[in-house]
């Protein structure tokens, strides 16, 4: 592997009212992947449970949408509260993410992509949380390697 060292994968969500987008990164914490989409119900962080489960998940990250002053509104409130539920039920860290504006990035690339918005409704949520734990995993790369330049 290039001298780097595999590790257990974090998964990201994009949490909706209607679906909850879920993404997983690869055993180098490199690359985000689209996974699955989730239906909103009571059901929803038990499926994450078993994700995190099954994939022996490292800990979650949650997207928050943040209204674009920074300030937090409805949307971001139910995200927390979702979060919270998380926080009570996995085996594992659950952290947030400024996800502002993801839904609408990731409707374009399918749009640009070619694909029709009605047919892609569940895999943009997807697409959503792979854009979201995508951006966290450069941050976190970004850090590492700033931290080894400085020393």
């Amino acid at each position: 592997m290039n001298g780097l060292r595999a590790t257990n994968p974090i998964l990201g969500i994009d949490f909706g009212r209607a679906r909850i987008g879920t993404a997983i990164s690869d055993e180098l914490l490199l690359l985000a992947h689209p996974l699955e989409t989730i239906p909103a119900s009571e059901r929803a962080a038990a499926r994450v449970a078993e994700i995190v489960r099954e994939r022996k998940v490292d800990h979650v990250v949650v997207g928050i949408p943040r209204q674009m002053k920074g300030g937090i509104g409805a949307a971001a409130t139910e995200t927390l509260q979702f979060v919270e539920k998380l926080r009570a039920n996995l085996p594992c860290a659950v952290v947030t993410w400024d996800e502002r504006l993801t839904t609408v990035a990731a409707n374009r690339a399918l749009r640009e992509a070619g694909k029709k918005t009605r047919a892609t409704r569940g895999y943009v949520d997807q697409v959503a949380a792979q854009m979201i734990l995508q951006g966290y995993l450069d941050r976190r790369h970004e850090s590492a390697t700033a931290e080894k330049m400085r020393r």
